[in-house]
């Protein structure tokens, strides 16, 4: 079993873990070590066991929170998740039928008004001739 040695609150630990734990070990001491310090900033000295339990104390306070938040979180997504099954389930919506000019109105306003001047241009011609 490896001995990892961790510090604390500006105090050293030798702590046994199990093979391929160390990483976890760690991470686990450097949040308990963040808290011990902040605690020791703001009283001072105290005793190791005491600095370690309000550390550990301060420590579950925030993973009840975190807990609390993960609940709530899992709560909506399961929520959203029926919302969407709900969704999928419902039949598909009749297409609608949409009917596009091809040639936009004003052209073709613009394309009569022309045909009509050629047309008495042609009848001018024709007089004329």
């Amino acid at each position: 079993m490896p001995q990892v040695e961790i510090t604390i609150g500006g105090r050293s630990f030798e702590v046994a873990c199990q093979a391929g734990e160390e990483p976890f070990l760690h991470s686990a001491a450097q949040m308990l070590d963040a808290e011990a310090t902040s605690l020791s900033d703001q009283i001072g000295r105290m005793p190791e066991s005491r600095m370690l339990l309000m550390a550990g104390l301060l420590l579950a306070d925030k993973t009840g929170g975190i807990e609390e938040r993960l609940r709530a979180a899992e709560a909506q997504v399961q929520q959203l998740r029926s919302q969407v099954a709900q969704l999928e389930s419902r039949p598909a919506p009749e297409p609608e039928r949409v009917e596009v000019p091809v040639v936009p109105r004003n052209v073709i306003e613009t394309l009569a008004e022309l045909a009509a001047r050629t047309e008495s241009l042609a009848a001018e011609v024709e007089e004329r001739s």
